[in-house]
């Protein structure tokens, strides 16, 4: 989470979508910078409210303002896909080594997600709150020339984002079936991705 205290902006880290890059190019310039924990680095929209928001209203910043950047949804668990093939997590339950793509996703799309599935939601990250405290800018993670303009518009600066975090490649090919099941069963994520900017 970076926190831009005097431009009333709180970038939050929606995972897999980029935002090291966006960390290591900003960090420096933020007023605060959450990196750990992992719960409160990638902290949604119900966390900060939780505990972020309190804290900032008490010092006068009730109108800070959300962004935060998603993913299209099988690029992203293409991303989360990849980074869980990573060696540091063989023999851990949560890796996919031995796991094809298309296994990977119909695992996501199912109810009771085994750990090596179990990622998350972008729908869910960014989810409004019931007293009101929700995203107000929204942007694709596809559309880095739109999220660089503002930033450097709203920040008053050139931004030079570096590669950070990348996963390795890999085949993420889905069978047409698998494909309507996500659309189906995660249609929320779907939705979100397509009203962002």
């Amino acid at each position: 989470m970076l926190v831009f205290w005097k431009q009333r902006l709180v970038m939050l880290m929606v995972p897999k979508t980029g935002t090291s890059a966006y960390e290591a190019a900003l960090g420096p310039h933020a007023a605060m910078v959450v990196n750990d924990p992992p719960e409160l680095k990638h902290a949604p929209v119900y966390r900060y409210n939780r505990f972020f928001r309190p804290m900032f209203e008490r010092v006068g910043g009730a109108d800070l303002e959300l962004l935060a950047v998603v993913r299209e949804p099988i690029s992203w668990l293409g991303s989360w896909y990849r980074y869980r093939q990573r060696d540091f997590l063989d023999g851990r339950k949560t890796s996919t080594k031995g796991v094809t793509f298309d296994d990977f996703c119909q695992a996501y799309a199912r109810g009771d997600r085994p750990p090596f599935a179990n990622v998350g939601s972008q729908a869910k990250f960014i989810e409004p709150r019931p007293n009101g405290v929700s995203i107000t800018h929204l942007y694709k993670y596809e559309n880095q020339s739109g999220l660089l303009d503002f930033l450097e518009d709203r920040l008053s600066m050139k931004i030079d984002l570096p590669r950070e975090n990348v996963s390795p490649r890999r085949a993420t090919k889905l069978a047409p079936e698998t494909e309507e099941k996500l659309r189906r069963k995660c249609a929320e994520d779907f939705e979100v991705w397509d009203r962002a900017l």
